[in-house]
């Protein structure tokens, strides 16, 4: 169960793909709770229009907008540096990049979606993690969470490429996950800082909801529920989170 009145008054919280409707509730909520939030997108436009919605939502929000190529490493690599020379610390890295391509069969699959699929939903993480995990290491509470798709735990034809991508990520997360347990800076060898996978099969937005107001939905996580529950990831200790699936929908 998420706890919508989570404190995070003094966390400074990265959300990245914050453009994106999962983005945009993710940023009111952490700022709401009193966080410094990174929000960041490669889209100037988009993410200027994010920043002032979350600004006019939460009166004296403190949110700051960076442009940033999540394909370029060193770029994300510099940037990590720099955030956490200018604030102190970092303590969150929400990686809510992504992208959906598919087909009717197996064999309808085309490679050129797995190439997309590969750099915004991969190689993005791959990067963030990267860039990110020294940094959140060294937070006195560090979280790095992905979104996790329940169609990587159960393929189908259609969907090869992205389930594939989604499932490598997944893997690489529960690698950052172990390296915060065997590099941990805890005397008694306990991870301060967790990787967690939120697992979803579909997120519903307001839009949504308004277009289809009869439909159920079944199994949809909205987009308000998913960041009340990154939100309350600082309420759990680290240790107890660190390399888990944390499901959202049937599993």
């Amino acid at each position: 169960m998420s706890n919508p009145t989570a404190d995070l008054t003094g966390k400074v919280i990265v959300v990245a793909g914050a453009s994106g409707p999962a983005g945009q509730a993710v940023l009111r909520r952490v700022a709401a709770g009193g966080a410094v939030v990174i929000a960041a997108d490669i889209d100037q436009q988009r993410l200027d229009a994010a920043v002032d919605q979350v600004r006019a939502a939460v009166p004296g929000a403190t949110v700051h907008a960076q442009v940033i190529d999540l394909l370029d490493l060193e770029q994300v690599k510099d940037w990590a540096d720099r955030l956490e020379a200018e604030h102190g610390h970092v303590d969150g890295l929400f990686h809510l990049v992504g992208g959906w391509r598919g087909s009717k069969t197996f064999t309808d699959t085309k490679l050129e979606d797995w190439d997309f699929l590969h750099n915004t939903v991969l190689r993005t993480l791959q990067h963030t993690s990267l860039a990110f995990q020294p940094a959140l290491l060294r937070s006195t509470d560090g979280r790095y969470a992905m979104i996790g798709a329940a169609a990587a735990h159960k393929p189908t034809q259609g969907g090869a490429a992205y389930t594939a991508a989604k499932a490598a990520s997944e893997a690489w997360t529960l690698a950052m996950a172990h390296s915060f347990t065997k590099q941990t800076t805890d005397p008694d060898g306990t991870p301060t800082a967790a990787a967690v996978i939120l697992v979803i099969k579909a997120l519903l937005t307001p839009e949504m909801r308004a277009e289809k107001p009869e439909a159920k939905f079944t199994g949809f996580t909205e987009t308000a529920d998913l960041a009340d529950h990154l939100a309350d990831l600082w309420s759990r200790p680290a240790a107890e989170l660190n390399g888990q699936h944390l499901w959202l929908t049937a599993q």
